[in-house]
């Protein structure tokens, strides 16, 4: 079941008067380390909401964010969020300390660890490497805007331009084709920039597929999927706009076992 806006992330849990300490898998719906050293995410209602623009308290979300560090183990290094804004805006985040929060819908680094909000739209994140083995690591936040001006296409040019080859990508959950449903004319309109996009809802009305149209644009720029995450209206255990729209947001994430070293703790 879905938690509330204001839920934390329960690292610990008392239990008969004693602190039981949790999985850490708990607060993740999907964890896999994809390449040596480089590790993607998905987090659960279970680690709370992370966002700050919904009207939950800033400082539980600053804890829940820290917390959320402390399971993927980042040590002093902290996740780069972002000001989304379902735009095609990419930001080259570079290590050093802690900077304002971009206003953009697609983050690349080479090591920094990233996050992107969502809750409903789609999540994707994406690893590639240097000729020399370095990570090129990307997020992008892939609403129905950013789907049909190609923000992820967008990404993925950035991170080639930082030198990434081998490209690989991770669809987190989304809502799903079958759940969502637009006035005929939108459809007509996104699939019409974002072909594969189209779709009837399992009711047999309009709808958009934006799993289906992010997979289909990253291949058509010789990204390889190697994961595509479920619906978020059909999942209790996931945050859906759609659902309830006093909702929170869970995060798409990629990070490196050793990163940089420098916090990057920002406030998107």
């Amino acid at each position: 079941m879905a938690l509330p806006v204001g839920s934390a992330m329960v690292l610990s849990r008392r239990i008969g008067g004693r602190s039981t300490r949790l999985a850490v898998f708990e607060v993740f719906s999907w964890r896999v380390e994809v390449r040596p050293g480089v590790w993607v995410a998905f987090t659960n209602a279970a680690a709370g909401n992370l966002a700050l623009h919904v009207g939950d308290n800033a400082g539980d979300v600053r804890r829940r964010r820290s917390e959320l560090e402390r399971a993927a183990g980042l040590g002093a290094r902290g996740f780069q969020y972002m000001n989304q804004v379902h735009g095609n805006e990419v930001a080259t985040i570079a290590p050093g300390p802690a900077v304002p929060a971009p206003t953009a819908d697609a983050l690349v680094s080479r090591g920094a660890a990233l996050a992107v909000m969502v809750a409903d739209c789609v999540p994707v994140v994406m690893v590639g490497s240097t000729s020399g083995g370095g990570p090129v690591l990307g997020v992008a936040h892939a609403g129905r805007p950013g789907v049909a001006s190609g923000v992820v296409t967008a990404a993925v040019t950035r991170m080639r331009a930082l030198g990434a080859g081998e490209i690989s990508a991770w669809i987190g959950p989304s809502v799903c084709g079958r759940c969502y449903e637009v006035p005929a004319g939108m459809r007509a309109e996104v699939s019409a920039v974002a072909p594969g996009t189209w779709c009837d809802t399992s009711r047999g009305t309009p709808g958009l597929d934006l799993p289906a149209g992010v997979r289909r644009q990253l291949k058509s720029v010789g990204v390889a999927v190697e994961y595509s995450g479920g619906c978020t209206l059909e999942d209790d255990e996931l945050f859906s706009y759609r659902r309830d729209r006093h909702t929170g947001r869970f995060a798409g994430l990629v990070w490196t076992a050793t990163g940089d070293g420098t916090k990057a703790d920002i406030d998107g």
